[in-house]
């Protein structure tokens, strides 16, 4: 039987289970503002650095004297073990719910407070001598604790995406490489067009990742101008001056990562566009890489009745209607993976524009969302590069018959007895005794502007 402790705010009292770190600030948000099935446990990334901005705002709190040494510990002791991945079970609130981000800095402050307090011999819930409002929360709002740790947040989770992205340019360049000496045919509206080698085609697509990359990474780096110390709308009321002029250094300290405040602070409750750039970077990059998983789809559509001019590697059983029949699904996975990604920024933009006032409510929307684009991405392409690209070959044979079909040979003419004449004889004279015109130099010339 599961054993329950009450806790009681000014709405009433609540059952929460004994054993939990959280408490009834937590419950209210679970139970008043949850819908979506996720639950900010899932995001263990944002956990730790909601447990690094916390910690940075006890560091500042403790050396501006808001609350001495012992107290300070506590919670610093606390914070680290979030920030070592711990009590991840202890988040069960929906990350996507009203009140600016409220219940996730009430979650954090809850489990942080609790831990505390265990660590001087008090049971959960006692919320004493450490609680989470008066001193977890101490010179902080929710609008700044939410706003820097979901910067903190992406930070961290461009770092695996920026190694799968790098790793796929890397392969795809490769492949290039081996496919140099192959010649093909290219297409324009999906018609024959003229030779090109099949290395070039590649190319192209570790050029574009490799530039959609900087300019993500570009996106990425301006996260680190944060609000930290600006509490709710960004005047700072409610933070002493001493704990405002350390807060940011402790959080440099603490994440690693060089981070500094926004040019203004008011700006930075108001807009994030900041986000918003980031997330369209992400769409921008996921077009693009749908575009490559779609060419390949093509490419080696067949085996007989399509273009046959690569072979992605099997997998698995494509059917089970066709016995052999085998599908590209590994770029399927990835072109699907964009569509969500795609979808995400569809919600992030919408959340700019829904920014009201003095405080944009909805940007822990956006960051989720931010958040789940980049995990989808950095899985689904670790995938594609290593269960697709890298073992891609290409049908040599089949890529020689087509760049020698008719529209390359007839692009080859062209350059010799001009556009008028080729297009007579191609209405005129099949494709072998073209060919062989070619092979003879050329018997005809256009004279009709002479």
């Amino acid at each position: 039987m599961l054993l329950m402790r009450e806790e009681s705010d000014y709405f009433g009292v609540i059952e929460i289970p004994k054993d939990a770190l959280y408490g009834i600030q937590t419950v209210r948000t679970i139970q008043n503002l949850s819908f979506s099935g996720r639950t900010l446990s899932q995001y263990p990334t944002y956990i730790e650095s909601l447990g690094m901005v916390k910690k940075a705002a006890a560091l500042a709190n403790q050396e501006a004297g808001v609350f001495d040494e012992i107290i300070g510990n506590a919670i610093i002791h606390a914070c680290d073990s979030l920030i070592q991945g711990d009590h991840h079970e202890q988040f069960p609130i929906d990350i996507l719910h009203g009140g600016g981000g409220i219940g996730t800095n009430m979650n954090v402050n809850e489990v942080i407070a609790n831990l505390a307090n265990e660590s001087f011999g008090y049971p959960r819930g006692s919320y004493s001598p450490v609680h989470p409002a008066e001193h977890v929360n101490a010179s902080q709002s929710t609008s700044d604790v939410c706003h820097t740790a979901i910067r903190l947040a992406i930070m961290k989770s461009f770092q695996p995406l920026f190694k799968a992205l790098d790793q796929l340019v890397v392969v795809v360049k490769a492949k290039a490489g081996e496919f140099q000496d192959v010649t093909t045919i290219a297409r324009t509206c999906l018609q024959d067009g003229m030779r090109v080698q099949l290395g070039e085609t590649f190319r192209g697509y570790s050029q574009v990742i490799k530039r959609r990359v900087l300019a993500l990474e570009d996106a990425v780096k301006k996260l680190h101008s944060i609000n930290l110390g600006g509490t709710v709308i960004g005047s700072g009321v409610g933070a002493p001056k001493a704990y405002r002029d350390r807060v940011v250094s402790k959080l440099c300290g603490v994440s690693g990562m060089e981070l500094s405040h926004r040019e203004n602070l008011y700006d930075a409750a108001q807009n994030i566009d900041d986000l918003a750039r980031v997330s369209s970077e992400l769409r921008i990059l996921a077009s693009c890489l749908l575009k490559l998983a779609k060419d390949l789809r093509l490419l080696s559509s067949g085996p007989e009745a399509g273009f046959s001019e690569i072979q992605l590697p099997a997998v698995q059983a494509g059917s089970t209607f066709f016995p052999g029949k085998v599908n590209p699904v590994i770029p399927e996975t990835l072109i699907q993976c964009c569509f969500q990604v795609i979808g995400c920024d569809h919600v992030v933009q919408t959340t700019l524009e829904h920014g009201e006032l003095g405080l944009n409510v909805f940007e822990g929307a956006a960051g989720a969302n931010i958040l789940d684009a980049m995990v989808m991405l950095e899985k689904a392409l670790t995938t594609f590069t290593e269960k697709c690209i890298t073992g891609t070959e290409a049908n040599r044979e089949r890529c020689e018959e087509l760049a020698n079909s008719l529209i390359p040979v007839v692009v080859e003419l062209k350059e010799k007895i001009g556009y008028t004449a080729t297009a007579r004889l191609v209405k005129e004279k099949g494709k072998e005794e073209i060919k062989n015109m070619i092979q003879n130099g050329g018997n005809e010339r256009d004279t009709s502007n002479e």
